[in-house]
């Protein structure tokens, strides 16, 4: 029981740090809208310029995981 509690805590913790906004309604409401933007293939200028150019020059094929880190970096940072 008390490795769970250290886990999920560590858990938080670590996304805490490297999204402080991620308790901010604010920006889970920026998170929906971009992602419903993108679903239409229209995307924010934010979230655009959060990402780097090494993004595009890398791979074709982005895994989810890429996807989801970029627009949290847009709007929980």
């Amino acid at each position: 029981m008390r490795f769970l509690l250290f886990l999920f805590f560590g858990i938080f913790l670590g996304l805490y740090l490297s999204w402080p906004g991620l308790v901010v309604q604010e920006n889970w409401k920026c998170f929906n809208q971009i992602i419903e933007k993108s679903a239409e293939d229209k995307i924010s200028l934010k979230a655009a310029l959060e990402i780097s150019p090494s993004y595009f020059l890398k791979a074709k094929n982005k895994k989810t995981t890429s996807k989801i880190r970029i627009v949290a970096d847009a709007c929980f940072r």
